[in-house]
This record gives C-alpha cells, structure tokens and sequence, in this order.
C-alpha cells in the first residue's frame, strides 16, 4: 500500500477540540481561535516530528508528537452517517429495553418490627387523658412496651431461572432476605405471592420464587468478567417506585473494592461501577450490557444526598451465579473458610519484612484448629498467590476464599522470614460458629516502635520493641491484661525489636505458654497466658 502524505494544522494559540463518536472516527472538530497563523506542515504518515521552541507555560521546549492518526476531513462522516450512527445505537438501546423489561420484575415486601414504645408521665402509652378517667397505671411512669409494626418496602429483581412450574427470580438481601410477605409484579401486570428461597448477607443476594403454569421471560445470563472500564450499560428496575424504569451509563470501573466495615457492605464480593442513573429501589434489578445480558445484580449507591450522583455499585453476576445453584440446592451458600485474620499491608510493615513491594494479604492472626492453622499458616505470614490467582490485597484474599468449593486443596504461596513457600491448604466449610474469637492467635496487631510512635508514647531513645495496636476483644491476649498502646519488648525473654521478630518469637515451634515483658507508663511488668489448645 502506497504511503500518502497528509496535511496536519498546529494552531498557534488555538484549542483543538475533537468529538469521537462511539463507533470510532469523528462526529466533528471545533478550534477555538483560529488565525492566519495556522502553519500548514507535511507529514508521512507513522511519522514523528518535533516543534522547537513551543511555549509552554512561558518556558520554550522541544515537544514530541505523533502523526498517527491524522486529522483530516476524510476522517470526518457527513451529517447523513452520523445521524445512521446515531439511529443505530437508538435502535440497539431499544432493543435491549425490549428485552429485558419483562424479566425485571417489582418485588413488595412487608416485614414485621418489634419496637419498645415509651411511657408516658400519666402512666399510659396512649393518652394522657387515661390519667384523668381513672384507667390503672403501673407507676408514674411506665417504662414502655415492646409492640409490632408492619414495615412495606419496594425493590426489584431480575428472572434468572425456571425448574418445571417454579420460577425464580434474583434480588438484594437487603430488599426480601428479612421479609415476611413477598409479592412479585411482572411487567404486564401479573401479580404473584413469593417465597424466599435462601439469602446471604455477606454477599447481599437473595433468590425468591413463586408458582405458575404461564409463560415466563427468563433473562440471559452474560459474562461480566469480559466488561471494561467504558462499555455501555443499562440500570433496570423500580426506583422511588416507578415501574419499569431504564436508565443507560457505561461502566465506570470495574472490580472495584470495598471497606468491609463500611455500611455493612460485605468483602466476599467486589463490584461493577457505573454511573447509571441508580436510586432506592433500584437495588436487586438487573445491570445489563449492549446484548441484553444480565452482567450484574444492582446493590448501592455512594451518595451525600441519598439520590444517583453517579455513583452506583453492582454485584458481578459471575459472582453471583453460584449463589443461584447453591440457594436451590441448599437453601444457602456454601463459602470456604480459611480461618486467618488478614489486613493490608502498609509501607512500613513491607519495609520491615522486607518486602519488595506491599502487594499481598498480611495475616495478623491465624485461628486455632482452622484449616489455616492445620495447614501450617502462621501469624506473619504474606500470601502472595492462592492457586492461579494473585493476591494483591486483602480483600482479594478473602474473596479468592469466598469463591472457593468447602474442601477445595490448593497451594498458598506464602512470605515467610524473606522466604517464598508454597504450602497446600484445604479449606473448610464456613458456619455461623467458625473462628470465635477466643480461638485467634496471638490476637493482638503490633507496629514496630519508630520515633513517632516514641514521642507519642513519651519513651527514651533507648527502648526498643512492638508497640500493640489492636486487641482482639474476648481473645486470650485481651484476658492476659495487654492492652492497646503497651510496648512489647521481650517474648518469652528474648528481646523483640521488630514485627519481624515479633512473630517469630511466637511462632516457635510447640510454643504452648507466651511472656510478655511489657513496657506501660514507664512501669515494666510481666504479661503472661497459655495457647488455646488446637
């Protein structure tokens, strides 16, 4: 193919501004302040060349540039295939709406609530004229009675399945798992009473069913590991109430993670940013890409005012398939359980473990008869890598987990001591009663003892040690009388002056009772308790 050459405009002085349209190329081009001073110049395509001399924030300096693409009115389509272009992508978002607004469905709920309401002076928790009629009062003030509220609630859900004349359909925990009474609205109108079927919390899902001979729209199931940060997308459901709502957005990020003690939003899931218009009422109704498949389950919104700023939060549906299966089969999910206590790891405790970076899940406590601890985890460790999956923080850690099969044996690959290990775990699988807190060990994170920490803590130079920074509440360190603040500077009488140290002091082999020598408002004192047996 012969090479053209093409003609590139700089504007001196000017603002070029270009518009893409979706399909690739451009819809039209704008300069602002545009000249006699526009220099024409040649350019071979591929081609880079250089300006001398371009002001630049008053400084004169050589700028590089790239002739590929150029801009020319070749480039540009003509009114008539903008508008094709545009018509194209109208008649694709119809077809989507088409689509899915017969799956998504308006789920009501009615939930029963206890709550205590308060005496009044008069002795009654009605009226206070009951004092003046003589009604018997218990005292000159009651201290209130617990009585029963019916709260309704509306969200939405998405038809996912169908197993001979039962239908099901997916939702929020938030919006039935509590629920008492369930009612599902269909698109045309039809009206079902539902059941739940199962729910979990830590993933904020839930399946919901109900029985009919009719016919029944069932939603397809997309990929949303294939979504990437830019792909159209569409928000469906009933916000504030308004049926069959469609709103369109892109994908604004995706894997997005979150503060497992932030509003209760659970870390056995990541989830899919969009700034689709999402509102109360939203939540359970399907995300959806350009094909009309389900590639996401719509939970919550970040937001000041409590409306959509953009900001809206959706569980992958790859996340959230298993849970349909296992709410069928056994009512709830079946999650792995590792038992270990991880948290990130800062810039500091990577330099002190010698790290090359602070990529990884720093386990500040394993669980005494976990399968972490059987396997041979110990408190220090750095997981790096579990299977094919690299661990990059700790909520890819406990994700990684969640997502795992009760019983599943994969290698851990672990920093030890600068050391890279592999270990082989087999999970187990997680219950209500897994990993109480008596059980951690050692139960307590510490910090290396650094000039800061010194000068807040009013300590000489001289000491050296680990400063403890959380106690685990009920554990065996918080019963032996350690507290938040003290300084650890022996273990077992061997002097400590680092977490590295620290926790192979207390990951000896066979180590069944631990002494702490430890250094609280200038007084020295002896902290001692034994291991919990495994």
């Amino acid at each position: 193919m012969k090479s053209r050459s093409r003609t590139m405009m700089l504007l001196s002085g000017a603002v070029l501004v270009a518009i893409l349209s979706v399909g690739g190329g451009f819809l039209g081009a704008r300069a602002a302040g545009v000249g006699n001073n526009a220099l024409p110049i040649q350019i071979e395509p591929g081609t880079a060349f250089s300006v001398p001399a371009l002001q630049v924030g008053g400084q004169p300096e050589d700028l590089q540039y790239s002739a590929t693409p150029a801009l020319t009115t070749s480039t540009i389509p003509s009114a008539a295939d903008q508008l094709s272009v545009a018509q194209s992508f109208q008649q694709q978002f119809r077809t989507v709406a088409a689509g899915t607004l017969p799956t998504v469905v308006e789920i009501n709920v009615a939930t029963t609530v206890t709550q205590r309401v308060q005496g009044t002076p008069f002795g009654g928790n009605n009226s206070p004229f009951e004092f003046f009629f003589g009604r018997p009062r218990n005292g000159d003030q009651q201290e209130g009675q617990e009585r029963e509220f019916r709260q309704e609630g509306i969200g939405s859900g998405v038809i996912v399945a169908r197993q001979g004349e039962t239908v099901y359909a997916l939702t929020n925990h938030h919006v039935a798992g509590e629920a008492d009474e369930i009612e599902v609205v269909l698109y045309d109108g039809r009206e079902f009473d539902a059941e739940l079927v199962g729910s979990d919390e830590l993933m904020d899902i839930a399946l919901i069913s109900w029985e009919t001979r009719e016919e029944m729209p069932i939603a397809p199931l997309g990929d949303s590991e294939s979504l990437l940060p830019g792909d159209w997308v569409f928000a469906v459901g009933n916000p504030l109430g308004f049926e069959a709502t469609i709103t369109a957005g892109i994908v604004s990020a995706v894997s997005r993670e979150t503060d497992g003690n932030a509003n209760g939003i659970g870390r056995v899931t990541n989830y899919i940013q969009t700034d689709a218009a999402i509102n109360r009422g939203n939540s359970g109704g399907p995300l959806v890409n350009l094909n009309g498949e389900v590639v996401g389950i719509n939970t919550w919104i970040a937001s000041q005012s409590g409306g959509s700023i953009g900001l809206g939060f959706a569980i992958p549906i790859n996340n959230a398939r298993r849970a349909i299966t296992d709410f069928i089969q056994e009512g709830s999910i079946a999650y792995s359980w590792l038992g270990v206590s991880v948290g990130s790891i800062s810039d500091d405790y990577a330099s002190e473990l010698g790290l090359d970076s602070n990529a990884g899940a720093f386990e500040s406590g394993v669980f005494e008869g976990s399968p972490a601890a059987d396997s041979g985890l110990m408190p220090g460790d750095v997981v790096v890598r579990i299977g094919e999956t690299e661990i990059d923080t700790s909520g890819t850690l406990v994700r990684t987990v969640a997502n795992l099969r009760p019983g599943d044996r994969l290698p851990f690959e672990v920093l030890r001591d600068g050391e890279l290990i592999e270990i082989e775990v087999v999970t187990g699988r997680r219950t209500p009663e897994s990993g109480t807190v008596a059980d951690i060990w050692p139960g307590i994170s510490v910090a290396t003892l650094n000039d800061e920490l010194r000068e807040r803590l009013d300590l000489r130079g001289s000491v050296d040690g680990v400063v403890v920074g959380a106690v685990a509440e009920n554990s065996s360190a918080s019963e032996s009388g350690l507290e938040q603040g003290d300084t650890i500077t022996a273990v077992n009488g061997e002097p400590v002056e680092s977490i590295a140290e620290f926790y192979s002091a207390i990951n000896q082999l066979g180590l069944e009772e631990v002494q702490f020598r430890v250094l609280r408002d200038g007084r020295e004192i002896i902290l001692g308790f034994v291991r919990q047996a495994a």
